[in-house]
């Protein structure tokens, strides 16, 4: 049973969180997104190990600098309740 409400919880978490985001954002994160996917592609043909590795991390990167950035453009460059570990503040 407990399994049954993971499973359907899971996805509607999902669609709430991403019902919080602008559209502007999203197409910021999806992009950085699309180009993450293209440099992990890249890593997977890679023809050394610390090439595909150096690829990887810039994937990485890339993703994580999509996320803030998209962060910002929802937040108006504050920091949102969420990301200060201090709590609701309303």
């Amino acid at each position: 049973m407990m399994k049954k409400f993971i499973y359907l919880a899971g996805p509607a978490a999902l669609l709430a969180l991403a019902a919080c985001q602008s559209e502007k954002a999203d197409n910021v994160e999806d992009a950085a997104e699309n180009r993450a996917d293209q440099l992990d592609e890249m890593a997977d043909n890679a023809t050394s190990e610390a090439q595909e590795e150096a690829l990887e991390n810039k994937a990485d990167r890339v993703e994580e600098q999509g996320e803030e950035a998209a962060n910002k453009i929802d937040d108006n460059g504050e920091i949102a309740p969420s990301e200060s570990k201090m709590g609701d503040t309303q």
